[in-house]
């Protein structure tokens, strides 16, 4: 394959080389830098994990790791990679069992990934003598499964394979933190159910996609023509210190109801001004407790902890999504979608109808799914070519409104910092 370097065209970040979704070598470091050095990376709810024994096989990076609840109920996360061979021996997506055991040859691992079993450790005895075995100085304490520094907040578990990484509270910084504890502020969540996909295109688009707003009331005809996301809403654009992680926050107004020609303000026709859904109850939103922030009621807010995650409220549909890079070209994308233990049987229901909304074949996400293999295939063929992303400017800087692409000059910003140091 041939390797195309990557090249700015300016010292900002308004121009975004096509080689940055291209090139492997880049893809390589992007895992060694983000993925598993100096970063926390999100692995799963503990609603996913509720008993001893519990576990479920994720991914960080390309790295395969297991989030496990322990005997003690201690929370765990270790790598799917057997300490004796290499075998990714873990193959079931949840479970429950009291140790972990690779096929391959029987070792066994307690849920802390301390090696307890190792067949014929001593050897066999045969014709009066011992043969075979370990050496006698084998020690298991020294050969048990990799385990990730782990940190858990508001039912939320991370884990870093650097075990300097600084705290999760500083990683995500005061500002993203405040948004993360509106949602996650210690109510015990509940788990309602995952949707996969795998998309051909290259991981980062997917943290872009979530940090760019001019798209959505573009691209998705749908949030339009229902009034659930208009450009004319009142809306801020939040970064981190670093520009890593970003929240856009959006409050429908009475200009968001999905009644009349919103195209006079938003200068966007929905895709039939008529159209109205058979079951109105579809798009009915009970604005609950939590929302509100200060002197705000946001009735959307989209969260990116880069890189792995992005925690999205919209409207009464709460859920994360978790990037799994797969090489340049393909990340694996898992949504997992909750709710919270004191929610009545009718707000669970609301919370699963809107989840449709969402997912592979939501009424919304669908469409982003696509433009990103669009996106890919063209980079592919024009690896020398750049993006434009110089609406509102090329500087980096938080908003009030949502016509810039500010989150995305500001995430390739950390990017440049961080893969050219």
């Amino acid at each position: 394959m041939q390797e195309h370097p990557i090249r700015w065209e300016r010292t900002d970040t308004s121009r975004i080389p096509f080689a940055v979704y291209t090139n492997p070598d880049s893809h390589q470091k992007e895992l060694d830098r983000f993925f598993y050095q100096g970063h926390w990376s999100y692995v799963g709810l503990e609603a996913e994990i509720p008993n001893a024994g519990d576990f479920k096989r994720t991914s960080i990076g390309e790295r395969s790791v297991i989030l496990t609840r322990g005997q003690d109920g201690q929370i765990h996360v270790v790598e799917n990679v057997c300490a004796h061979r290499g075998m990714a021996f873990c193959r079931e997506r949840h479970g429950n069992k009291q140790e972990l055991v690779c096929p391959y040859h029987q070792w066994s691992y307690a849920l802390d990934g301390t090696l307890q079993g190792v067949p014929f450790r001593r050897g066999v005895r045969q014709d009066g003598k011992v043969n075979g075995g370990m050496p006698a100085d084998f020690d298991p304490k020294h050969h048990g499964l990799n385990r990730l520094k782990v940190a858990s907040r508001g039912g939320v578990v991370f884990a870093s394979f650097d075990h300097q990484v600084e705290s999760l509270e500083d990683f995500m910084g005061p500002t993203i933190l405040r948004y993360f504890d509106r949602l996650f502020n210690g109510r015990k969540l509940t788990l309602l159910g995952y949707n996969r996909q795998r998309i051909p295109g290259n991981w980062k688009l997917m943290q872009e996609n979530i940090k760019d707003p001019y798209h959505p009331g573009l691209l998705h005809t749908w949030f339009v023509t229902f009034g659930l996301w208009r450009a004319d809403n009142k809306s801020e654009l939040r970064m981190d210190a670093h520009h890593r992680h970003a929240a856009m926050i959006s409050t429908r107004g009475s200009s968001g109801q999905a009644t009349g020609d919103s195209s006079q303000v938003t200068q966007v026709s929905s895709f039939k001004g008529s159209m109205q859904l058979h079951d109105p109850s579809f798009l009915e939103i009970v604005p609950e407790d939590w929302w509100r922030m200060d002197d705000q009621v946001p009735t959307a807010v989209m969260m990116t902890l880069f890189p792995s995650v992005i925690f999205q409220q919209q409207v009464n549909s709460v859920s994360t999504r978790h990037i799994q890079p797969d090489g340049h070209g393909a990340f694996d994308f898992v949504w997992t979608h909750f709710g919270f233990e004191d929610d009545s049987a009718e707000m669970t229901e609301r919370r699963l109808r809107q989840a449709n909304l969402f997912g592979p074949a939501g009424f919304v996400s669908a469409d982003d799914g696509e433009v990103i293999e669009f996106s890919q295939r063209a980079f592919e063929t024009k690896p020398h070519h750049r993006t434009l992303a110089e609406l509102g400017g090329r500087d980096v800087v938080e908003t009030d409104h949502m016509v810039t692409e500010t989150l995305i000059r500001g995430m390739y910003d950390y990017w440049r910092k961080v893969m050219e140091d």
